[in-house]
């Protein structure tokens, strides 16, 4: 079962700030996922496609008794809803022809999230087909987060795919794919993960928006008194200490689950980069970091890993490339990483003496930032709906 005067003024810009972050077309862990598998034959395609049982109730209607709780029996008796309902948002063709997909069985797995409906389908491939076309529109009416991962298996070798609004069709050669072009899809998955997770984006700008300011060691000291390093290049090597703690441990971590040499339950792996969030967002509030900034950093770096892990599990390693598969996408994370530096400390460097810097950016933003990820732990350790996004 699934259990579905100045400072009024000051006040009011947090306020707004507040609002445009949830505004913000990103998310955080875990977002609306479904799992497309295809297995390509000479003449023939089957494929098993995991849509969450949550998304089916929202585009269905899956809570007959409307007990908030769905069962096997409920879904069951929509069966043909369900299948109706998907299979009208998923066409493919090969040579100009589209293939007619034939349901099959309807079964319920479990994901880290939660409980999945499986549905089976089969059709027939034009023979010597050299391409295959998806197209991809489930949940996109009223869920443009929603993210479709494809597994395109064929003999040896995987080929991966992500269906957004804004990449509905693609088009995936039947023929060997070369080394370079796998590296290079899971290093364009790499960036597009860590663009659109939120809860990373915002542990990095927690730890990127005092770095333009000197802190004093006093607690005493108020944030909004500190200081300006004299240059640039100070900045850039405190930055450069902490991207690359945290870039060397979760890199660490991304590579053992991933190998599935360490698992952790994703509940807890989410609820503390959560709380990794919140930790390093007050303390820029009150510093209590100092001189174990790195090893702190390090030590989340850690936990950040396993949840990039398991959307690199998700996609799928290909067979005997796996070492090529998940450097790709660890750059990716990297350059994805480096990209929101780069835009973000420049800015943070010219702003750094003003006054809206200081209250609003700093303190303001890291305020946000700390009650956002308050909301995002008490979610996903309880496992209840708080926030919008």
């Amino acid at each position: 079962m699934i259990k579905l005067s100045r400072k009024s003024g000051s006040v009011a810009r947090w306020l707004v700030l507040f609002a445009c972050l949830i505004g913000l077309n990103c998310h955080a862990h875990k977002l609306s996922d479904a799992y497309l598998k295809i297995d390509v034959s000479d003449s023939a395609v089957a494929g098993e496609w995991d849509i969450a049982l949550r998304d089916l109730e929202d585009a269905v209607g899956l809570d007959a008794n409307g007990d908030h709780k769905i069962t096997w029996g409920e879904v069951r008796a929509r069966q043909e809803e369900i299948t109706t309902y998907a299979l009208k948002h998923l066409n493919v063709s090969a040579k100009d022809q589209p293939i007619k997909l034939v349901p099959g069985d309807l079964l319920i797995d479990e994901h880290s999230d939660g409980a999945y409906a499986v549905l089976r389908f089969h059709g027939a491939l034009p023979v010597n087909s050299e391409n295959l076309t998806i197209s991809y529109g489930l949940l996109f009416d009223f869920d443009p987060q929603h993210r479709g991962l494809l597994q395109l298996r064929q003999s040896d070798q995987v080929q991966t795919a992500v269906f957004s609004p804004e990449t509905r069709d693609q088009t995936l050669s039947l023929a060997t794919v070369s080394p370079v072009r796998q590296f290079a899809t899971f290093v364009k998955e790499g960036v597009h993960h860590i663009w659109i997770g939120l809860d990373h984006i915002l542990f990095l700008l927690a730890l990127l928006v005092p770095a333009v300011l000197w802190r004093p060691r006093s607690d005493k000291e108020l944030l909004h008194a500190a200081q300006r390093p004299n240059e640039f290049s100070i900045v850039m090597n405190r930055t450069i200490k902490l991207v690359t703690a945290f870039t060397i441990a979760h890199s660490i971590t991304l590579c053992l689950a991933t190998l599935n040499l360490i698992n952790l339950p994703s509940r807890l792996i989410e609820s503390v980069i959560a709380a990794s969030v919140i930790v390093a967002a007050v303390n820029n509030l009150w510093s209590f970091f100092r001189d174990r900034a790195a090893w702190i950093v390090f030590g989340f770096g850690l936990v950040h890993g396993f949840g990039f892990a398991s959307v690199l599990r998700d996609l799928g390693l290909p067979p005997g490339s796996t070492a090529l598969s998940l450097g790709g996408f660890n750059i990716g994370v990297e350059l994805g990483q480096l990209a929101i530096v780069a835009l973000f400390l420049p800015i943070a460097f010219l702003l750094r003496d003003t006054r809206f810097y200081r209250r609003i950016i700093c303190f303001g933003g890291s305020a946000v930032i700390a009650i956002v990820a308050t909301g995002w732990l008490a979610e996903r350790a309880l496992d209840m709906r708080i926030l919008p996004f």
